[in-house]
C-alpha cells in the first residue's frame, strides 16, 4: 500500500510539487499571513475602507463648517438675523399675524 502511494506520488509531478517541505511551509505561512495574523490581508482591507469613509465624512463636515461660516458672516447686522427667524422660525413682531401657505406639491429641501 505504502508503494503504491510512493509510486503515485513519483508519477504525478504536481503532487510532488505539492508534497514538497518548502512548498507546504511556504503555503502555511501564506495561509497564516492572508487569513489568520492579527495584520491579515483582510484586516487591512477592512481599516482601508473605514479610512476611506472617515476621509469622506471629513470632506464633508468641511464643506459644512464652510457654509456655516458664510452664514454666520450673514448675520453681522440685526436685520439679516431678524430675516432668517421670520424665514426659518416663523417669528413675528407685535401686532403682526403670520399666514403659512403651503402647497402639495411643496416639500422643503
Amino acid at each position: 500500500m505504502l508503494k503504491q502511494i510512493r509510486k503515485i506520488f513519483k508519477e504525478v509531478t504536481w503532487l510532488r510539487f505539492i508534497s514538497n517541505k518548502y512548498v507546504l511551509v511556504t503555503g502555511f505561512f501564506v495561509i497564516w499571513l492572508l487569513f489568520l495574523d492579527n495584520y491579515s490581508y483582510i484586516d487591512h482591507r477592512v481599516l482601508n475602507h473605514e479610512i476611506e469613509e472617515l476621509e469622506d465624512n471629513k470632506s464633508y463636515y468641511k464643506e459644512e463648517i464652510l457654509k456655516d461660516k458664510e452664514q454666520i458672516s450673514k448675520f453681522k447686522s440685526p436685520n439679516e438675523i431678524e430675516k432668517y427667524a421670520r424665514e426659518k422660525y416663523y417669528m413675528k413682531r407685535e401686532n403682526e399675524d403670520i399666514y403659512i401657505i403651503e402647497f402639495e406639491d411643496d416639500t422643503l429641501k
